[in-house]
C-alpha cells in the first residue's frame, strides 16, 4: 500500500528511499518553486497575448494556438533563468546539487475538450516513464501553474506499484524519439509517433488524482504507472515537469519495490539530466542538444514491466 506524504520534513535521502519504495510525496508551495512558477506564467502570458492562457483555446483556430505553444514549450525548456530558478527550487527541498542530475523543465499543455489532442498538447496515455528509456532511479516531479481541479489533473495507478505490466517498450527507439520532437510541434491532428503501451487491461479504478496549488510540486517515481486526466475542467491545464536522478543512487542501481520481468530488451541511451557540478561523473557524456548546465547520457536498461 502506498503512502501519501504531505509537506513531510524528510531528509532527501529518506524521501528518495520511500520514492523508490512507490510512496507519493507533495510539496506546498515555497519561495523558490512560486518563483520558478511565476517565471513560467509569464512567458505563457506573454506568448498568448493578448488572450487569457486559460481560454486561449476558445478564441483561436487550433493552427495559430500551437503556433504559439510550440515555440513556448522549447524557450521554457531552455531558458537560463528557467533552469536557474529550478535548481533553487531542488536546493530548497534539500536535494544536493552536487549529486542531483535534472532534466530541463517541460512545459504540458493539455487543453479543455477535444480542442487539440496531438502533438504539443497530447495527454499522455497510461505509461511509466521507464517505458521510455528512463534510468529506474529517475525521479518525476511535478507542478501546476494555474489553479487545476480533479477534471484537470493526472491520475496515478499505485496499485500496479508491484504488478509487472505487459507493454510493448522493446519497440520504442529513444533516438527516433528526439528525432520526431521537432515536427511534433506542429501536429494538430492525430499523433501518429510511436509510444509504447500497456498491452494487457488496465483497472482504471481505483486511482489517485492529486490536486495541490500552483507552484506546489508532486514527486513520485518514473517507475509509477500515470496518465494524463482527460481535461474537462472547461479551461487549459498548464503544468511543468521535469525529472531527476541522484548519481550515487544510479550507479547502485537502486530501483527497490519495483517487480521487473526477465529477459529486458537491449539497453537504450537515455538522456540524462543536468547537474550543478563542474563535469559529469566517469562514462558520461554530454549531448550536444542540450545547451544550458551540465548534462550527461548513460546507458540505462529498458524494463518491460
Amino acid at each position: 500500500m502506498a503512502s501519501l506524504f504531505l509537506d513531510s520534513n524528510v531528509s532527501d535521502a529518506t524521501r528518495r528511499e520511500r520514492l523508490y519504495g512507490g510512496d507519493i510525496f507533495v510539496l506546498s508551495p515555497s519561495a523558490a518553486s512560486t518563483r520558478l512558477c511565476n517565471f513560467c506564467r509569464h512567458l505563457i502570458e506573454e506568448s498568448f497575448a493578448p488572450h487569457d492562457p486559460l481560454t486561449a483555446q476558445y478564441k483561436v483556430p487550433v493552427d495559430e494556438y500551437v503556433g504559439a505553444a510550440g515555440p513556448l514549450k522549447t524557450r521554457l525548456a531552455h531558458h537560463p533563468e528557467a533552469q536557474r530558478l529550478l535548481r533553487e527550487t531542488l536546493a530548497e527541498t534539500g536535494c544536493d546539487l552536487g549529486e542531483t542530475y535534472y532534466d530541463v523543465p517541460k512545459l504540458r499543455v493539455v487543453t479543455s475538450g477535444e480542442y487539440l489532442s496531438a502533438g504539443v498538447g497530447y495527454p499522455l496515455h497510461v505509461h511509466r516513464d521507464t517505458w521510455y528509456s528512463a534510468p529506474m532511479s529517475q525521479l518525476n516531479w511535478w507542478m501546476p501553474l494555474y489553479p487545476i481541479e480533479s477534471e484537470s489533473s493526472m491520475a496515478v495507478f499505485s496499485k500496479y506499484w508491484h504488478t509487472a505490466v505487459a507493454n510493448d517498450s522493446s519497440k520504442f527507439n529513444y533516438y527516433d524519439w528526439n528525432r520526431e520532437r521537432k515536427t511534433a510541434t506542429k501536429l494538430t491532428g492525430k499523433d501518429n509517433r510511436f509510444q509504447p503501451h500497456p498491452q494487457e487491461p488496465i483497472e482504471m479504478e481505483p486511482h489517485l488524482r492529486i490536486v495541490c496549488q500552483p507552484g506546489g510540486l508532486i514527486v513520485f517515481s518514473g517507475a509509477q504507472l500515470h496518465a494524463t486526466i482527460p481535461n474537462t475542467s472547461g479551461r487549459t491545464r498548464f503544468s511543468i515537469d521535469f525529472r531527476t536522478v541522484h548519481i550515487g543512487d544510479l550507479e547502485a542501481g537502486h530501483v527497490r519495490g519495483w517487480v521487473v520481468r526477465a529477459r529486458p530488451p537491449p539497453p537504450e541511451r537515455a538522456a540524462m539530466p543536468h547537474r550543478a557540478g563542474s563535469r559529469p561523473p566517469a562514462g558520461h557524456a554530454r549531448p550536444g542538444r542540450l545547451r544550458a548546465g551540465r548534462c550527461a547520457a548513460r546507458r540505462c536498461p529498458r524494463r518491460r514491466s
